[in-house]
C-alpha cells in the first residue's frame, strides 16, 4: 500500500503565499521506481481538479488557472512532493490533495484546507 501524509495548507490573505508538502511511503511506493505525483483541489460543490504533477524524471504539467503562480516539485530521496503557491486568490480556495499514481491505481492523501480571504 501507499501511506500519503500532507502538510501547510492554512488561511492566508489574497496575495499571499503557501508551501504543501506531501510524504510518500508504502511497500508498494518502494518498488515502483517510476511514478508520478500531484496535487489536485476541491472547492465546496465543485469538482476535483487537477492542479499540477511532475514525474520521477522532472516533467511538469500545471492547471491553465495556476500556471505562473503555482510551482511544484519533488525531491526523490525523500519521497517528497511540493507545492508552492504565489500571489493566492480567493478562487484557490479548496481543499488540497496529494496524489500518487503508480499505474493503474491512484493513490489519495486525507486533503489539507487552503483559505485565501480577500
Amino acid at each position: 500500500q501507499v501511506q500519503l501524509v500532507e502538510s501547510g495548507g492554512g488561511l492566508v490573505q489574497a496575495g499571499g503565499s503557501l508551501r504543501l508538502s506531501c510524504g510518500a511511503s508504502g511497500t508498494l511506493f518502494n518498488i515502483f521506481s517510476r511514478n508520478r505525483m500531484g496535487w489536485y483541489r476541491q472547492a465546496p460543490g465543485k469538482q476535483r481538479e487537477l492542479v499540477a504533477t511532475v514525474t520521477t524524471a522532472g516533467s511538469t504539467n500545471y492547471a491553465d488557472s495556476v500556471m505562473g503562480r503555482f510551482t511544484i516539485s519533488r525531491d526523490n530521496g525523500k519521497n517528497t512532493v511540493y507545492l508552492q503557491m504565489n500571489s493566492l486568490k480567493p478562487e484557490d480556495t479548496a481543499v488540497y490533495y496529494c496524489n500518487v499514481n503508480l499505474y493503474p491505481t491512484d493513490y489519495w492523501g486525507q486533503g489539507t484546507q487552503v483559505t485565501v480571504s480577500s
